[in-house]
């Protein structure tokens, strides 16, 4: 048996993390075996800035350990703090980093105070505990009173600084939730799934839950019920898929119609959503054609884009050129993948000069796409290159959303309608399994990096190309089965 990743009796700042997020990942990281779980570049892309945010902060990142920390370093990481939190529960904490301040201690005339990265644009209730803990601990071991710490996040613009100050408030807090998290880890049976498994899809324990919710038949699992619809379904009674398929729809709208009519409108799909989910089969919404603009089409382009949202980059934009064979078939053998490198934000003019020319080398290709983001990216870097109104609205009549076509017309037994979820119910594989967006930034950050180091590393550019344009054939595929339908 592989070991969990935690020792029992001992209460970690990754744990506090895990449990704030999630009861039952703190509990999973505690009991479950670790081979179960799967691996996340989210992950790599947090302790990515989280590298680059602590180096902008010190200049460098060298003194390490508690030697370093004894002899008065200005900045320190590395370094182990153990305590015992006021119940008698044994901690152990790793802080990203201390930093040298005035102040009496053991050590002599300074003392030190946490510094963390955040990760995201607020400062969120882990963030808080965690400075807190560390505080607490550092008090401990330094025998001075740690009154406040610093939370630091490198953005685009600048280095952000804040400071937080410990109050007494934030210290009750933090040991109320040192109380319930040794209570609830302490339990021989793992809690229940989270009420937002939104969240989830950053999570290393992602497939452990997935499989629960699909024994289950847990609500979650029904696409358009977050957290708030499933608390409101538990509390009139209906508990699983299974229960809200075989629901009145008049029965679901009484219920709802206290609360907003929103819920009221959608309280019928959400009953045929959960029904086609629990009989595995698709339905059909509505009659009319879906894709007509296919029906005449002799040539079409397929769009797709890859994004660094922390940079605001959209630093590839990939178009598969797609057209009819003698016999007025589509055919994917002959088609050609046109890839747009953006190499670096600030080159927008180059950059639409490219993809201007690109779409416009037929004035009435369809251009199909999967979900928003690529016609707003497009519509957007248009408006700000001076295209008229005129050319704006010709433009926008020429992308097709593949997903709101695809949920105009039909209903599928899919958790979700994102890219992956339906070419998967399509049965299509990506070049490279396990792939998503995230992965992509990390190689394409990893791939920018090997060049600015003059080491280049072309496979990690071949790698975003590879999935970028198996994005654009997996949008073809969907496209092709609604066309089937008709």
């Amino acid at each position: 048996m592989i070991k969990p990743i935690l020792e029992k009796n001992v209460i970690t700042d990754r744990a506090l993390c895990s449990w704030v997020r999630c009861k039952r990942k703190a509990w999973l990281d505690l009991n479950e075996q670790s081979d179960k779980k799967i691996w996340s570049a989210h992950r790599a892309l947090q302790l990515e800035h989280q590298y680059k945010s602590l180096f902008a902060f010190s200049n460098k990142i060298s003194d390490r350990g508690l030697e370093a920390f004894k002899k008065g370093a200005q900045v320190v990481v590395g370094v182990r703090l153990k305590g015992i939190s006021p119940n008698g529960s044994s901690l152990e904490a790793h802080p990203q980093l201390l930093q040298k301040i005035k102040g009496q201690s053991c050590w002599g005339n300074f003392s030190y105070i946490p510094v963390l990265v955040r990760q995201g644009r607020r400062l969120k209730r882990e963030h808080r505990l965690s400075i807190a803990l560390w505080g607490y601990l550092l008090e401990q071991l330094q025998q001075k009173t740690v009154n406040h710490g610093l939370v630091i996040s490198l953005t685009k613009k600048k280095l952000e600084i804040e400071e937080m100050i410990l109050t007494k408030q934030v210290k009750n807090e933090l040991f109320d939730a040192l109380k319930r998290l040794n209570k609830d880890i302490s339990k021989n049976n793992q809690p229940g799934l989270t009420s937002d498994r939104k969240k989830c899809n950053l999570c290393c324990w992602k497939k452990v839950c997935d499989e629960k919710a699909n024994q289950e038949g847990d609500l979650s699992e029904v696409s358009g019920i977050g957290a708030k619809r499933r608390e409101f379904l538990h509390q009139i009674g209906i508990n699983n898929i299974t229960q809200l398929a075989l629901t009145n729809k008049d029965y679901l709208a009484r219920k709802f119609k206290p609360y907003s009519q929103q819920n009221v409108n959608i309280s019928d799909s959400l009953i045929r959503q959960a029904r086609v989910q629990k009989n595995l089969s698709a339905e059909r919404v509505s009659t009319k054609m879906v894709l007509p603009e296919l029906k005449s089409a002799k040539e079409i382009l397929l769009y797709d884009i890859e994004s660094d949202p922390d940079e605001n980059h959209d630093f590839l934009h990939g178009f598969l050129y797609l057209k009819r064979n003698k016999y007025e078939e589509w055919s994917l053998v002959a088609a050609e993948y046109q890839p747009i490198l953006n190499l670096k934000a600030g080159c927008e003019e180059i950059l639409w000069g490219k993809i201007k020319s690109k779409i416009n080398s037929s004035e009435n290709f369809p251009i199909l796409h999967y979900g928003e983001t690529e016609y707003l990216s497009i519509y957007n870097l248009a408006k700000n290159q001076g295209e008229n109104e005129n050319e704006l609205n010709i433009l926008k009549l020429r992308f097709i959303d593949i997903h709101a076509r695809l949920k105009e017309g039909w209903v599928l037994p899919v958790e979700n309608y994102t890219l992956k979820s339906i070419a998967k119910w399509l049965n299509f594989k990506w070049t490279k399994n396990s792939t998503n967006g995230a992965k992509a930034l990390l190689w394409w950050r990893q791939w920018g990096k090997s060049i600015s180091e003059g080491k280049e590393n072309s496979n990690k550019l071949k790698w975003i190309l590879e999935y970028n344009k198996d994005d654009c054939i997996a949008t073809w595929e969907i496209a092709k089965w609604i066309l089937s339908q008709n």
